[in-house]
């Protein structure tokens, strides 16, 4: 069993920056992708983006050229870096891994991000 757990959202002005991690119970050179998705009240979960195992990294439009993703397999941890934030930027952001065989997908509980002024 793998656990996830997000940390680092909280509440930013429009135009602010945020810095989400997930940090993983297991190393995550053994997942062959990780990912962050969002869920907004009302809506359904999106995909914000994924790395995968050869560190390629892909992005919904919506946060291209805002958003980033980056790992430290050392800490077992995945990043989001978040800026130019929006107030339709505001969710609840998940990240999950992808760990062979099957594979097995597993989720973070989610943190919560909100654009505001």
């Amino acid at each position: 069993q793998v656990q996830l757990v997000e940390s680092g959202g909280g509440l930013v002005q429009p135009g602010g920056s945020l810095r989400l991690s997930c940090a993983a119970s297991a190393s995550i050179a053994s997942f062959s992708a990780m990912g962050w998705y969002r869920q907004a009240p009302g809506n359904e979960r999106e995909l914000v983006g994924t790395i995968s195992i050869g560190v390629n990294t892909k992005y919904a439009d919506s946060v291209k050229g805002r958003f980033t993703i980056s790992r430290d397999v050392a800490k077992s941890t995945l990043y989001l870096q978040m800026n130019s934030l929006k107030p339709e930027d505001t969710a609840v952001y998940y990240c999950n891994a992808d760990r062979p065989p099957g594979p097995r997908r597993y989720w973070g509980q989610g943190t919560q991000v909100t654009v505001s002024s």
